[in-house]
């Protein structure tokens, strides 16, 4: 926690409590006590087999979802520490940003989002959620982690409004949204304190850096490409020139960590241009802002669009990527059918009961069992119901 928090900062104090209300800790803060409980969670160890862009089987040294958000928490706790946040907070909704990833990274999203179309589809945010309020059961008096106020709100909203007139027309809210913010209204027209907004954009700060660097690594990309990119491009003529002879690998370590560094210190100064603009005395004036405060400059925005751009086509869509995720959502699509045919596949807490469920919940609870799988598991189940090996390299 910084020792003197800003007045737009959340204040652990004056937190909004929990659904099921619990007495304070002596020890811990609110936002403490949701940090604690996120890491201790079965959902935040699962993040170790689940896929960022390269799936295991391709190597044990490029980013997993867990690596990537252990990443995304120290970026934002800087930027916490710079405009004087609750750290605690900020480092509880990065850590807890990517719990409803499914196995295989987007590709498992994909597969799930089309086995769920009649019943509002699947998104990774809104699963989320639904772990950290119904799917984790480890506590004797609630189901979920029963997480304060602020930390579900900065999960759900933390890449801005939902609904109303600031949110994306091109995306509606996802059901399971809708339906637990018609128990505990989460505000979904309005935007998120600084703390989700710090932990928003250090997501793209991380993943902008080290999906090139892990591109690069697996010799999808060479250090020639990246010539023709404003911010990585011009970092690498400035590392060949300060370093003519530096080997590869330290030159590639050199180009990333010179990357988030610029990308960090340009969201600093562009955030306190727009504070001292808008002078927020309180969290509810962040809110209420109108727009997201935490930002980049319209200038490196503009290069972080490029990158990308460039990434999409040269590392997401390379043909050897993309087969290997075709091959991904088919795993995740069979097992899909499997359960959906013989439920009482499923292990025994999942299948108990599914012959008194309707269709809509019968398919919640496959997609809920499917999304919480690493990598290693669904290629386990589809191994046992196929006997077959899917050839994910």
């Amino acid at each position: 926690m910084p020792l003197s928090r800003a007045a737009f900062a959340e204040d652990p104090a004056a937190s909004r409590g929990r659904l099921v209300p619990e007495a304070t800790s002596p020890t811990r803060t609110p936002f403490q006590r949701d940090r604690d409980r996120i890491v201790h969670s079965a959902a935040f160890r699962r993040l170790k087999h689940k896929t960022q862009v390269f799936v295991p089987y391709e190597g044990d040294y490029y980013r997993t979802r867990l690596t990537h958000t252990i990443e995304v928490s120290q970026i934002a706790r800087a930027l916490a520490r710079a405009f004087s946040l609750d750290e605690d907070l900020t480092e509880a909704v990065a850590l807890v940003h990517d719990f409803g990833h499914t196995p295989f990274g987007h590709a498992g999203e994909r597969a799930l989002d089309r086995k769920m179309k009649a019943f509002g589809g699947f998104d990774h945010n809104a699963q989320s959620l639904r772990i950290v309020t119904a799917l984790e059961r480890r506590y004797a008096d609630f189901d979920g982690l029963n997480l304060s106020f602020e930390t579900l709100e900065g999960l759900v909203m933390h890449n801005g409004p939902l609904t109303g007139p600031h949110a994306d027309s091109s995306h509606s809210a996802p059901k399971p949204i809708l339906d637990f913010d018609a128990v505990w209204p989460l505000g979904l027209d309005r935007f998120a304190d600084l703390e989700a907004q710090a932990a928003a954009i250090s997501d793209d700060v991380a993943y902008n850096t080290h999906d090139l660097d892990d591109g690069l690594r697996a010799g999808l990309i060479d250090l020639a490409d990246i010539e023709s990119l404003d911010l990585a491009g011009a970092i690498y003529r400035e590392v060949r020139g300060k370093y003519p002879d530096l080997d590869p690998a330290r030159t590639i370590h050199e180009i990333m960590r010179r990357h988030v560094t610029r990308l960090v210190e340009d969201v600093i100064a562009t955030t306190r241009r727009g504070l001292d603009d808008l002078q927020p005395q309180s969290a509810d004036d962040v809110r209420n802002a109108g727009r997201q405060i935490i930002r980049f400059s319209p200038e490196m925005e503009l290069a972080v669009d490029q990158t990308r751009r460039f990434l999409f086509q040269r590392v997401y869509r390379c043909e050897s990527v993309m087969r290997v995720m075709r091959e991904a959502e088919g795993v995740v699509e069979a097992l899909f059918d499997r359960f959906r045919e013989r439920p009482d596949l499923m292990p025994r807490d999942w299948a108990s009961g599914v012959e008194t469920l309707s269709e809509e919940r019968l398919t919640r609870r496959i997609a809920d069992y499917l999304s919480g799988m690493t990598d290693t598991y669904a290629i386990g189940e589809y191994r046992r119901l196929f006997d077959a090996v899917p050839q994910l390299r």
